[in-house]
Formats: C-alpha cells, structure tokens, sequence
C-alpha cells in the first residue's frame, strides 16, 4: 500500500478535531467489538463445530479488503457522511448517495434500538427489577446526553468501556488457559468440524455469521473530520482495531472450543459465561452480567456518535434538511441530528420487534460495503491537492468479491424487507426533493417579481 506524494493538509471543519490516534483506535476497537461476541460462539459452533477460529479468520480478512477501501477514500476526502459523500462522488447522483447514507442511517438506529432493548434485558435484571422499555428509553437519552457533551467526553468514556469489554474476552482467554495446564479440556476439539458437510462449506457459513462480528469499523467514517491529522492516524487506527480484534476473536474462539464441546456450546444462549465457568477458575457470574452491560452501552454510544455525525454529513450534502447541520455553538456537537436520530432509536424500540429488522440492516451494510469498494476503483481518476492513503488495486476488486458471497447468503425473508426499507427512503427521498424545489420557485418569484414592477 502507498500515498500519493501531495502535500498534506486536512480539509476545514465546524467540528472540533480532537481525536488522537488513540482515541479512534480504541472508537473502533470498542465499536468492532461490541456486544455481539458475547453470544457469537454458541452460534458459530452449530456451524463449525469445534474450529470456531476458521470462520472469525476469514471474516476479518473479508473486513480487512473493504477496511482497505474506506482508508483511501475517508483519507482522499475527509468529510463527515461516509459511504455517502463516496457514492455522490462516485455515482453523481444525489439519489443514489441518499440512498447509501439512509441504509447507514438506518443501520445505526436500528442497531441502537436493538442494544437499548438488550441493555434493559436479562444483563439489567441481574442487577435491577426494572420494566424493560422504560429502562431502554431512559438509556438511550443518557447515551444522547453524553453524544450532545462532546466528542472527546464521548470518546474518553469508550476508552473506560472499551477496556471494560476487552478484559472481558481476555479472563476467558486466561481461564481457559489455566484450565488446560491442570489437564481439562481437550485441545483436538479446535480441528473438528461437523460429521454432515466439507470444512469449506462450514467455513464460508460461519463466516457470514462471524463477519457481522466485524461490522463497526465503517461507523470511523462518521468522525474523520474531528480527527487529527487524518492521513497518517486513521490507516494505522482502522487496521490495528481490525486485526486486535480478530486476534481476540481467534483467541476466545480457540478457548470456547477447549472448554466446552460444540454440541454444549451450540444450545448456550450465553455461551462465554457457559466457558468461565467450565473452567472452574471460580470467577463469578454477576462479573460477566456487568461487563456484558458496559459492551452494550459502549456499542450504543459509539452507534449514536456515528448516526448524527451521519445524519449532520448529509444535511451538509442537502440531502437531509439543513436544521440537521446545526451545533452547539460551544460544544461545537450537532444536537439536531443527535436529538432526531435518538428519537427514532426511541420509537424503535416502543415496537420490541427488531430481530428481523436487524437482519435486514446488515444486508443494507453490505451493499454500502459494495458501493464504497467500486467507488475507490472510480475515484481514482479524481486527483485531490493533498497526500491521502492509497489501497493496492486488487484490495477493492477482492473487496467487491467477498460482497457479492455474503449477499448470496441472505434469505428471501431478509431481501423483502430490505427492498421495503429502500423503497421507504426512496420515497422520502422524493418527498424531500419537492420541498427543496417549491422552496427554490418560491425564491425565484421573490426576485423576480421586483424586476417585473420596475
């Protein structure tokens, strides 16, 4: 990989950049992580059986390919709206843009409504007989709280949490490596795969369950312009995340495997807990309640901080009204956008159906995935007056690739209601488009109508 050799400089913002290079890495580490884990491995080993690190592998070097294309672009143009500001630049259609950024949109506040419900669950309860959707919506307006409060206080509390949930996957890591130096466990589970289908296919079909674990990454789009100096720190942030991540991931699903045998793991609704306590290192339940609440509300302040970033970036664009690019004139946060995308995460989550609707937002991720590797290929006719990151060319083409297999592997279900939803922001789309234009005849009779009376 290399750089165009320009001089650098970072494009001027109304947001405050006050993000190091630590400070997004650990936003993406704390984001790619996130809740999901927790549950991932009882899943993955009804479809690999014991090698649960086969699929987490190749997941993260399907996210590495797409992470590639979101280097170049978000560093060659480094604006608040993401895969959007790509697709505009790309298609040159502001449709087609609208598009890409409502499916991101509707990714992130579905996903915060769908972590406001799991916070108010079985991991609050543990601690607190409270009624779940009270608890969810009291949640996520302290969430918007700390999102409105400003970035860097937003990001400080991630480091806390992101510490909080990683530790968490490190004592199952440790446990069951004292488990098997007193002789438990069984290491050849880590090789097995089920009796009825080849590795290969067992391996692609987890692989698209693991992949969901990698999705996050692409929400860093949303804050490059509180970055500082965005083309050395986010290549180096985005990636070091990624593989720290999957690393992880590899390691917690090789311990699974040792501790507990696939058939175990697979009927386990909470399958680490299941491992700590297999290993019989004595660490006590109410710990992973806790630290399972702090990996939600990591992954929801982190998905919140993305969607109005998102939806600030594309007001900024025209493609939402323009009240959403509004920020507080000292905390220089955009408290419209924050406020509007917490009000629909809020409603949400009053319906308590998102299962479905979850599902259908990972499609909608994978064709953002899809539009912003073409668009690198695009784009690279468009020279910028600043040094930026530059993927290899085969990195998109490949990145291209690994979309069009996981998308081979939605069901019917999933495609009906992601068609229903695209069509939903099509027709705001237009709704949109109509106001703008009776605004805009409006302003050109204003001045015409002087002319006319002299």
């Amino acid at each position: 990989m290399s750089s165009d050799t320009t001089e650098s400089s970072a494009a001027p913002s109304k947001l405050a950049r006050r993000i190091t290079g630590p400070l997004l890495f650990l936003f993406i580490l704390g984001d790619v992580l996130g809740a999901g884990i927790y549950a991932l491995m009882g899943v993955l080993s009804g479809k690999v059986g014991g090698a649960l690190w086969a699929p987490l592998v190749m997941a993260l070097l399907m996210a590495l390919l797409t992470a590639g294309s979101y280097a170049e672009l978000v560093t060659k143009y480094p604006r608040a709206g993401g895969a959007a500001v790509f697709a505009e630049r790309t298609y040159g259609k502001p449709v087609i843009s609208f598009l890409v950024g409502f499916s991101m949109l509707a990714a992130g506040v579905t996903s915060a409504a769908g972590l406001g419900l799991a916070f108010s669950g079985d991991y609050l309860a543990a601690f607190l007989d409270t009624p779940a959707t009270p608890a969810a919506l009291v949640f996520l307006l302290l969430v918007a709280c700390l999102n409105a409060r400003g970035i860097s206080e937003s990001l400080k509390t991630n480091v806390v949490m992101t510490v909080v949930e990683l530790s968490g996957l490190l004592i199952v890591i440790a446990v069951v490596a004292v488990m098997l130096g007193r002789g438990h466990g069984d290491i050849g589970r880590v090789v097995e795969f089920p009796a009825d289908t080849s590795p290969a296919l067992a391996i692609l079909s987890g692989a698209v369950i693991a992949y969901y674990s990698f999705v996050g990454f692409e929400t860093s789009a949303n804050v490059i312009e509180e970055v500082t100096n965005p083309r050395t720190v986010y290549p180096r942030a985005l990636f070091g995340a990624l593989i720290t991540a999957g690393v992880v991931y590899a390691l917690v699903g090789i311990a699974s495997s040792i501790a507990l045998p696939a058939d175990k793991l697979s009927l386990s609704s909470g399958p680490l807990l299941d491992v700590v306590a297999a290993s019989g290192v004595g660490i006590p339940d109410w710990l992973f309640s806790l630290i399972a609440l702090i990996a939600v509300a990591n992954g929801a302040l982190l998905t919140m901080i993305m969607s109005s970033r998102l939806a600030y970036g594309m007001a900024e664009q025209g493609l939402l009204p323009g009240i959403l690019a509004r920020v507080l004139p000292h905390r220089r946060t955009p408290w419209v956008a924050i406020v509007a995308t917490t009000a629909v995460a809020m409603l949400l989550t009053l319906t308590g159906e998102l299962s479905t609707l979850a599902e259908t937002v990972v499609l909608l991720l994978l064709f953002v995935f899809l539009s912003t590797n073409i668009a690198v290929l695009v784009l690279r006719r468009d020279h910028v007056p600043h040094d930026h990151f530059r993927v290899w060319t085969a990195v998109p083409v490949l990145g291209i690739g690994s979309c069009v297999v996981l998308l081979t592997q939605q069901s019917a279900t999933v495609w009906l209601f992601g068609g229903a939803l695209l069509a939903v922001g099509a027709l705001l789309y237009a709704l949109a488009r109509t106001v703008s234009g009776k605004k805009r005849q409006a302003t050109a009779s204003e001045v015409a109508e002087p002319s006319r009376s002299r």
